[in-house]
């Protein structure tokens, strides 16, 4: 039996076309790029605005069923599904998020797919890629420093320092960081105050790379981030410390999408990575954009499940960025299907046909949610070698008989032609006539009638409860005029509840909302349940006690 290669190996041993070639496929000439190194580059403001007037290709957007710890490869899925409609001759674009190093150090691992279906180079992808996550660390840590050093030089604004909001971020997991002081060593240091860090990728910074359209919209964003509260009760921003400007220097770079290639040569835009779970999970707005300009045909993904990332992609970005998808591909594996249905991980290999009906309660959940968009959906089988036929059959079954599409998807092994059932499915799906935007509510609406409608379309619980602390913060942003915004929920992402044991389609829950903050600048409000942590931790054993480089310069255990 021939030794199967880990995905590390895979990408080493893949054959990368020089970036210049590959922008070439869609439409980008070398001066339209800002090279770094020979298989990554950046692409021009001049590049992006030539681009503008050319009409919008097709847009797939790909997501999954609740996570779990025996993986759905979604991002894995949408490389593939992006290589297999090249293979059926369509220009087609990838639009991915960046990873953040705090998972690929952790548990998760790195975020550039796996097997014959990655973005490369994944090393530099999976680590410093083209800067983007110190930019954003940088520019917010610049916001941090001036509160303080404002305060320090005599607080002419009058900063209340018990209401400071604005946080350090690293792009790291470090649990020891969530609570410190920050101000000790006497008066030459400041003002003594507790505070704590963010993993980057929860920066409004991040949020606002994401959502802006270029580079004078990030930087009135940025001007419009609320760091503190006065003494008075009234908003601070970033515009009244006057560093603004000074930020958007730091993300001159940062916002320009980043291009490189898959395993089988296709154009990839990697660019933005809020997570999806804290923040509002989509890649951003303008390479998604640029990519439908690139391309006849544009697949993207949304973190985590469709509960989370899909619906903030289309109730968030789609609203800010005025796109709606094709057709949607909601990935799912008959793994993670048992899990849901009751079966322990360390049993997922026998064969479990009551389980896997069981679980497909989750399934047909996220397809309903799909469906209140009024968007195409399919549903795509990620293949393991220990699904059995049975399982397989059965699977297919209960979808029919719930009235979706369905295709196997073999993308790990076979790479694009291992998902080209998946893309003719896609191909049909994109037939059916667009119809108009349709979010799930109204941004207009008060805070918790927002929250109370993803609740109960979204999630299938019951209602909503605000702690006594979030009801108060709700009323100051009514009184300040502030809640005329989208909403984004940070929720655990394993269940469709904010309890992460409720696996499957529970009922009669309530969610629970303990925080409420607004990011003016990226333009919603963030309403945060009990159980998210904004700066996560290392786990036992993190996945970087298994990376080591040799004096070739050759890494291994990178995934």
């Amino acid at each position: 039996m021939s030794k199967v290669l880990s995905d590390i190996e895979i990408a080493q041993q893949a054959n990368l076309e020089p970036i210049v070639k590959i922008a070439e496929k869609c439409g980008l000439k070398e001066d339209d790029l800002e090279l770094y190194g020979k298989y990554k580059a950046k692409i021009s403001f001049g590049a992006i605005k030539r681009l503008a007037a050319k009409e919008d290709g097709k847009l797939v957007l790909v997501t999954a069923i609740n996570p779990t710890p025996a993986g759905e490869g979604k991002s894995m899925t949408t490389i593939g599904l992006g290589q297999a409609l090249n293979k059926l001759g369509h220009k087609t674009m990838i639009a991915l998020r960046e990873p953040s190093l705090g998972p690929v150090f952790g548990i998760k691992g790195g975020a550039a797919g796996g097997g014959y279906s990655q973005v490369l180079p994944m090393e530099d992808i999976n680590l410093h890629f083209t800067g983007d996550m110190h930019a954003i660390t940088a520019a917010n840590n610049l916001l941090a420093a001036a509160i303080d050093n404002h305060v320090h030089q005599g607080n002419t604004l009058k900063i209340d320092v018990r209401r400071i909001i604005w946080k350090r971020v690293m792009d790291m997991n470090d649990r020891a960081l969530r609570g410190i002081v920050v101000g000790l060593g006497g008066k030459v240091c400041g003002f003594p105050r507790e505070d704590h860090f963010m993993i980057t990728v929860a920066s409004e910074i991040m949020a606002i790379l994401c959502l802006a359209h270029d580079l004078m919209d990030l930087k009135k964003r940025m001007g419009d981030i609320i760091v503190a509260y006065n003494l008075d009760g009234n908003p601070v921003t970033a515009r009244d410390l006057q560093v603004d400007g000074a930020m958007a220097i730091l993300m001159k770079d940062a916002i320009k999408p980043n291009l490189v290639q898959t395993t089988e040569n296709t154009p990839a835009l990697v660019h933005g990575g809020p997570f999806a779970n804290i923040a509002h999970g989509c890649n951003s707005v303008v390479a998604t954009k640029l990519a439908m300009k690139m391309g006849d045909i544009t697949v993207t993904e949304a973190g985590f499940g469709a509960d989370l990332g899909a619906e903030k992609f289309l109730d968030i970005k789609c609203r800010f960025a005025g796109i709606k998808p094709d057709a949607v591909v909601i990935v799912a594996t008959i793994r993670a299907l048992k899990m849901h249905g009751g079966v322990k991980k360390t049993e997922l290999t026998e064969e479990n046909l009551e389980a896997l009906e069981n679980g497909f309660a989750n399934l047909a959940k996220h397809v309903e949610n799909m469906r209140k968009f009024d968007v195409p959906v399919l549903v795509s089988i990620n293949k393991f070698i220990t699904d059995t036929k049975a399982e397989i059959s059965l699977l297919k079954k209960l979808c029919e008989d719930f009235g979706v599409d369905v295709a196997l998807n073999d993308c790990w092994a076979k790479g694009g032609e291992g998902g080209v059932e998946m893309a003719e499915h896609v191909l049909e799906l994109m037939k059916t006539k667009k119809t108009p935007y349709k979010p799930i509510y109204d941004e207009k609406d008060t805070i918790p009638n927002k929250v109370a409608a993803i609740v109960k379309e979204i999630y299938g619980g019951d209602g909503v409860i605000f702690e006594t602390a979030a009801q108060k913060q709700v009323k100051e942003l009514e009184h300040l005029g502030l809640d005329k915004m989208p909403v984004c929920i940070a929720k655990t992402q394993y269940s469709l509840s904010d309890d992460p044991e409720l696996l499957g389609r529970p009922a009669g829950f309530k969610i629970t909302i303990k925080d409420v903050r607004i990011c003016s600048g990226a333009g919603f409000i963030v309403c945060q349940t009990s159980n998210i942590m904004t700066m996560p931790g290392l786990p036992k054993v993190p996945a970087a006690n298994r990376m080591d480089i040799d004096e070739n310069g050759v890494i291994t255990g990178l995934f």
